[in-house]
């Protein structure tokens, strides 16, 4: 695991209270359409047409469809009529997409508003992305381990308005307030399928540390070289990407593989899930992590060897506590901290 041991509860971070409170309606949606252990992260079954099944399936309702939307992506107008009521979770497609259709476990961009259906205020945009355009991952763990919904900062609320409609949809996602809070509406756009390994040109690689190969389908192998470890945090470019730069507490999105510097055998890896990437803050992992994240742009392949005071040295008892650890970072997205209050 690369995670501190302080963990992170990311869905405050994605989403403001208000339309928190409703994210509980959907929670609930995916966790009773759920039929694997809690305790796995697996993509859906397929059902027999060969597609994963829909985690909520929100069908259009008379609430979703009396939504108005004027324009498109951050200068949308959207219009809930006056006593417009949403006793259900419901989703209207307003544009089919020609893209394939999206499913838990996709890495797609997007642009969203969160709209207060009672007062038709914004409360939320993806304005902080480059264009207005931010990274989604649709991580099935968040519909399959109740634990993962809570450290996860990926909502549910964006899967279930994305999920089996195409790539290229605009869509309309309502969801009925709660404890006495107004509806809320999101309004999505999904742009394209991201990739999930690092686009960066390659450049030449780091004198004296670790060496690095890819295989085809991008999965990297680690040779320790020959000499004692490392006694600082040491990084090292693979690929220059040209993406948005990595903030600090920004969301990142990644694929890596993490050795020990003592045998070389793997302790920890994306690539060995199914190549999946994962989503977390780069202050919710140990220091050197966040170093070989922090300042890079999207697209960039880092090479990071890590002693144990910047990485489980701290963590008295942990397996890793004197292990120099070795990392191989594909980062792949990144979405800005939001810091400033509702207003």
């Amino acid at each position: 695991m690369v995670y501190s041991h302080h963990r992170f509860r990311g869905l405050i971070l994605r989403l403001r209270p208000l339309a928190l409170l409703s994210t509980v309606a959907v929670t609930a949606l995916l966790l009773a359409g759920c039929a694997s252990s809690p305790e796995t992260a697996e993509t859906p079954e397929p059902t027999p047409s060969g597609q994963p099944e829909c985690l909520v399936d929100a069908k259009p309702g008379a609430g979703s469809d009396a939504i108005k939307v004027t324009g498109e992506g951050l200068d949308a107008k959207i219009e809930v009529p006056q006593g417009t009521e949403f006793d259900d979770v419901q989703r209207t497609i307003l544009n089919k997409g020609d893209g394939d259709d999206v499913h838990a476990g996709d890495f797609i961009s997007i642009r969203y508003q969160i709209v207060e259906a009672d007062t038709n205020k914004v409360v939320e945009t993806s304005e902080r992305g480059v264009d207005g355009v931010l990274p989604m991952l649709l991580d099935p763990a968040i519909a399959q381990n109740p634990q993962a919904i809570m450290d996860s900062t990926q909502s549910p609320v964006f899967i279930a308005a994305a999920e089996c409609a195409p790539i290229g949809s605009d869509v309309v996602f309502a969801l009925p307030g709660q404890e006495g809070q107004s509806a809320v509406i999101v309004y999505l756009q999904t742009l394209k399928e991201l990739p999930t390994t690092a686009t960066g040109k390659s450049v030449d690689a780091p004198a004296d540390m670790a060496t690095v190969k890819l295989a085809k389908d991008g999965t990297p192998s680690v040779e320790i070289p020959k000499g004692d470890a490392p006694t600082e945090t040491t990084i090292g470019l693979l690929k220059q990407g040209d993406g948005p730069t990595v903030g600090v507490g920004d969301l990142v999105t990644v694929q890596y593989l993490g050795v020990k510097w003592s045998d070389g055998t793997e302790f920890d890896s994306s690539w060995s899930r199914d190549a999946m990437p994962t989503q977390f803050p780069t202050t919710g992992v140990v220091a050197g992590f966040s170093k070989a994240l922090e300042g890079q742009q999207v697209g960039s392949q880092v090479l990071v060897e890590i002693p144990p005071a910047d990485g489980y040295g701290p963590s008295e008892g942990h397996e890793l506590q004197k292990e120099t650890l070795v990392f191989v970072i594909d980062i792949l997205g990144v979405t800005p901290l939001v810091t400033d209050p509702v207003e």
